[in-house]
């Protein structure tokens, strides 16, 4: 490798190259820290008139939904038939019942409900106020208290909205909406061997894990195994004793982990079937906890198809249960040699008896189609490069699926989602949505229409109503305006285009730029990372009118970059695999180090003899890895609640990413990609900071790096914040003010103000 301060940060001038002077010692102000905040969501979000829709659908294909006004806010109810949009309400009737009877005084154009729900056949809408429901017909003449209030308890309400399915001493209960009504449905519930429990690994929620059969009468559960899993312990600080907190989490290399007997519970006749199969792994085909989306009820509720994943999620096997006996059989299973994903999930057409999977067997994820009787792969459904990530909605009538894609079309970013419609043959592939743009959709339970949002990074959000089949738009809704944000000044990231470290794989991100930027000055480059392997550093490429604080970073003076390295999923599986088994030596960081290299040669004004780095959880573990591996290029590193050592970190993550864990001799291979292990190779400033009550990524991961500096006599920053979590909730403005302070004083050579407060928003 080329020598770094060389090759990386120098710029050709007339061709010689030229360093860089470091620039003189300044002191930033207030005034510089108020420029900066104004650039959080806090400050933008509200600057964007229109363009959001989070629709409630009702049975007859009309929606409604809130949105931003000029003045205020309003809900809107769309009628597609007629091809309409007015107030769900009338606002200004509304406001004056609300303020007889009680709820206190509004202005009509901003009623602060957080929630609307239109009852009794549409002539009254529930309000949720304050945490307070308010019952008021459309038209404003009333409004009543409403009598029902929120349970305490997280339940599960059934299709019919008559039951709903709660947790009490890890045991499964049902209660009858209507009369309150409770059913004890299991009874040999024990402590850490309870039905349908959320409380392995980094989750341990009172929420409880069902699927509802669509007849509303059996749920689908488990019985969740922990009694001899390990424990893990977090302590809380307070005056005088201080509190333990413990709960089941299980680590890589664990000979006991948490394992799933699964059940159909009878709600009517109270039984319980348990299925005639050996406990499973607590997994799932996507992500790090259980999850109802590997399980899928045949419509009369008679049968259960469901997958089981292997510990090292290297295989998934698709079976089916039959609801009343609890027999089981195996329709396939699918092996990988690194992770098996299921990447767009899996739909069953129950009266074709098709089965459609989704596989990367080609190094794209595409769908295929299966025989529901006998298991045996019946053809491709899609094909082409470019993977299928989702299935919205499968039409049973027309035997069509309506499709989420990436990078399927040309010159636009891989990741954009567009959607597509496809038979289940594999014939007749159509766009729905042409229009370049990252799209989000929206589909109608009946599956006739979908609200499509697209947008970039660049670009505001325009809504529409579309057909399903023909992708047609039947009218438009909405679209975001931005006057008002530019007017501040604000302007967008740069969508930036790099290689890789392979030198031929192109990668995907953005550069963002001071506001009063100037091509002539120098600026240091900060990393703001995240390596995945199950997310990006960009995230979704939807607009937003602030992502995190990478422009507010970048007012006080800054060049900041985001960039989806290799490693990353929604690209081939090939791409996904980049650094399987080896988490923290590659962990992203040789493609980060070649595009900053890149776009110094294509930009004069990024400085490359002063490059900054961080990032929170995956990012704080990849950031102190490249404060270790690349220490004459990275100078400042913040590392947030990193995960630095996956043999601390829960069980599913790490061996589903690094492989199951295996010892030879005194080593084993977890042991290369920890973090603590390279500690003595610090040379720049390193602040490392976690929650002392992180939940999710236990504080001890950090110790384990802290302990090793002091080891190595290394100078380093650390702070722990008491009493809180994976995110700092409270305290994540105050570790924002940190951030900033640490990049002023020590990347930009400057003195930050003292004690600088950012508001919580304007």
């Amino acid at each position: 490798m080329r020598s770094p301060r060389l090759s990386i940060s120098s710029i050709a001038l007339g061709g010689l190259f030229v360093i860089p002077p470091t620039p003189p010692h300044r002191d930033l102000t207030m005034s510089d820290y108020d420029r900066a905040a104004k650039m959080l969501a806090a400050n933008t979000d509200s600057l964007m008139i229109g363009g959001r829709v989070r629709a409630t659908w009702l049975t007859d294909d009309r929606f409604y939904y809130r949105t931003s006004t000029a003045d205020g806010f309003e809900w809107v109810l769309v009628d597609p038939a007629h091809r309409t949009q007015k107030p769900l309400f009338d606002a200004p009737a509304v406001a004056s019942a609300l303020a007889r009877a009680g709820a206190g005084t509004f202005d009509a154009k901003r009623i602060p409900a957080t929630r609307a729900q239109l009852a009794i056949a549409g002539t009254e809408v529930v309000l949720e106020i304050k945490d307070h429901l308010w019952r008021c017909d459309v038209a404003g003449h009333a409004c009543l208290a409403d009598t029902a209030k929120t349970r305490p308890v997280p339940e599960v309400l059934s299709p019919d909205g008559k039951r709903a399915v709660f947790i009490r001493n890890w045991n499964l209960w049902a209660r009858d909406v209507a009369t309150n009504q409770e059913t004890q449905l299991t009874t040999d519930g024990s402590e850490n061997f309870g039905y349908a429990t959320d409380n392995a690994g980094w989750v341990h929620s009172d929420r409880p894990i069902v699927l509802w059969s669509p007849d509303s009468r059996k749920i689908a559960t488990q019985q969740q195994d922990e009694r001899h899993v390990g424990d893990m312990y977090l302590v809380e600080t307070r005056v005088g004793h201080p509190k333990l907190q413990a709960w089941k989490y299980p680590l890589p290399g664990d000979s006991v982990v948490a394992m799933i007997s699964r059940v159909i519970i009878d709600v009517d006749r109270g039984t319980v079937v348990r299925l005639q199969t050996p406990p499973d792994y607590h997994r799932a085909m996507l992500g790090d906890n259980l999850s109802m989306a590997d399980l899928i009820w045949s419509p009369d509720g008679a049968r259960l198809a469901y997958v089981s994943t292997d510990r090292d999620h290297k295989s998934a096997t698709v079976k089916i249960a039959d609801a009343t006996t609890g027999a089981v059989r195996t329709l396939f299973d699918e092996h990988a040699s690194t992770q098996f994903e299921s990447v767009a999930g899996w739909r069953i057409l129950w009266p074709e008896k098709t089965l459609i999977w989704s596989s990367e067997r080609s190094d794209w994820s595409e769908l295929y189609a299966y025989n529901l009787e006998t298991g045996a792969l019946l053809h491709p459904i899609t094909t082409g490069d470019g993977p299928v990530t989702g299935i919205p909605h499968a039409d049973e009538k027309h035997r069509t699926l309506l499709v989420e894609a990436r990078g399927r079309e040309a010159n636009e970013d891989p990741y954009f989602r567009h959607y597509y419609s496809v038979d289940v043959d594999g014939h007749h592939w159509t766009a729905l949505t042409p229009e370049s743009g990252d799209h989000s959709i929206q589909v109608a339970p009946d599956g006739q229409y979908f609200i499509d949002s697209y947008s970039s990074p660049t670009t505001p959000p325009i809504v529409v109503l579309r057909e399903a089949r023909t992708g047609r738009v039947v009218m438009p809704i909405t679209r975001g305006d931005i006057t008002r944000l530019i007017a501040t000044g604000w302007k967008p990231p740069m969508p930036i285009v790099t290689t890789a470290h392979d030198g031929h794989t192109k990668l995907y991100g953005l550069l963002y730029r001071p506001t009063n930027f100037d091509s002539t000055q120098h600026y240091p480059i900060i990393n703001n990372v995240y390596p995945g392997p199950q997310g990006g550093s960009v995230g979704s490429r939807s607009f937003v009118t602030a992502h995190g604080d990478c422009q507010a970073l970048a007012e006080l003076g800054f060049v900041v970059v985001q960039i989806d390295g290799m490693g990353n999923p929604f690209r081939s599986k090939r791409f996904h695999d980049a650094y399987y088994g080896a988490m923290g030596r590659d962990n992203t960081l040789p493609d980060q180090v070649a595009s900053m290299r890149e776009l110094a040669t294509r930009y004069a004004w990024i400085d490359t003899t002063r490059v900054g780095v961080w990032g929170h959880s995956g990012g704080g573990f990849a950031t102190a890895d490249a404060m270790f591996r690349y220490p004459d290029f990275f100078k400042v590193g913040i590392a947030e609640s990193g995960n630095h050592d996956q043999r601390e970190y829960e069980d599913d993550w790490g061996e589903r990413y690094q492989g199951l864990l295996t010892t030879t001799g005194k080593s084993d291979n977890y042991d290369p990609e920890a973090n603590q292990t390279l500690a003595q190779n610090l040379k720049g400033h390193l602040l490392l900071a976690h929650g002392s009550l992180d939940d999710n990524v236990p504080p001890y991961n950090t110790m384990l790096v802290a302990r090793a500096l002091i080891e190595a006599n290394k100078e380093f920053d650390e702070l722990i914040i008491p009493n809180v979590h994976h995110g700092y909730a409270s305290a994540s403005l105050y570790m924002m003010r940190r951030r900033w302070d640490y990049f002023v004083r020590y990347l930009l050579n400057a003195e930050p103000p003292k004690d600088y407060r950012i508001a919580a928003g304007s």
